[in-house]
């Protein structure tokens, strides 16, 4: 599900290049959603959390030196929006996902859908232009 395909690529190597490992953490959530055979997923959702936001803050700095680096127009709506995503990773309540852990890596998964796809295509690839 979670693949970093042609339509999503900005040109800028860097930026690419970390926006498939942000890929292939969120593909590892989603080979833990469908692993029938780890009954108890909590440690495994709390270190894709680390791993996740750890990555994302790293991208995010990289990302946003580049765009002073152009002096990009849009760079504090794009600190913003990588604000709230830290946030929104900040969030996740460690008891609650516990108590429902299907539901708790589902969540995940759909925000980082809605998150990785539209914020790469409504707002990294102008960063090109």
């Amino acid at each position: 599900m979670f693949e970093m395909k042609d339509e999503f690529l900005t040109g800028i190597e860097l930026i690419d290049d970390e926006h498939r490992e942000l890929f292939r953490i969120a593909q590892t959530a989603m080979d833990l959603y469908q692993d029938e055979y780890v009954a108890d997923k909590y440690d495994h959702i709390i270190e894709i959390l680390k791993e996740l936001k750890a990555y994302a803050i790293k991208h995010f700095a990289d990302e946003e030196a580049y765009m002073e680096s152009i002096q990009y127009k849009r760079l504090f709506t794009q600190k913003i929006e990588h604000n709230a995503f830290v946030e929104k990773l900040n969030e996740f309540d460690l008891d609650k996902i516990d108590e429902n852990q299907e539901g708790a890596i589902l969540d995940l998964l759909n925000f980082l859908n809605d998150w990785l796809v539209n914020h790469i295509l409504e707002k990294d690839k102008l960063i090109s232009q």
